[in-house]
């Protein structure tokens, strides 16, 4: 048994807890995931208040060890996806 929830298994979950269709519920949820991921992509941060805060931070170059044969690689800079927990949701778990 898994511990991770699906986008069909999350739209099946509100549309019963709202009462709302899940078709419309999908439509919500996709476009809400299209609207985080758009931010995201603009370096903007999006809050979820009771959630988190997710933001892009920047990587910078470093040095790596291949897994298997142990070369030395270089990482090439790049950007990340960080995601803060807010304080609330933290006690509570």
């Amino acid at each position: 048994m898994s511990n991770k929830i699906a986008k069909t298994q999350l739209i099946d979950l509100v549309s019963e807890h709202t009462k709302v269709s899940k078709a419309e519920v999908a439509k919500t949820i996709t476009a809400a995931l299209d609207t985080i991921v758009g931010a995201l992509k603009e370096g903007k941060s999006v809050g979820l208040p009771g959630l988190g805060t997710f933001s892009v931070t920047e990587t910078k170059e470093r040095q790596g060890v291949r897994p298997g044969t142990k070369d030395p690689i270089t990482i090439p800079a790049g950007k990340k996806v960080r995601f803060k927990v807010a304080t609330t949701l933290r006690d509570q778990i």
